[in-house]
């Protein structure tokens, strides 16, 4: 574990991430006392599920000879608002 004031840390941000990318840990001090750990994130970490913008869809199926004006306008006839 590598220890360092913030000072020095901000100094050298990117060689501590690097560090901490090569599976080590860096505790930063305040005024001689912890107020972080950078640990390496865990693998299990990334999210599992997407937001919504980012799913894959299906692509719209037209009634065959239908434009896709005619099918919104149907739609909205059709909504019960």
């Amino acid at each position: 574990m590598h220890i360092l004031p913030l000072s020095e840390f901000r100094a050298n941000a990117s060689a501590m991430l690097d560090l901490v990318e090569q599976g080590q840990t860096v505790r930063i001090m305040r005024h001689g006392k912890p107020v972080a750990d950078l640990v390496p994130a865990a693998a299990d970490a990334a999210p599992t599920r997407l937001p919504s913008w980012k799913r894959p869809f299906d692509p719209v199926a037209l009634p065959e000879g239908q434009s896709l004006a005619d099918a919104v306008r149907a739609e909205r006839e059709n909504a019960p608002w």
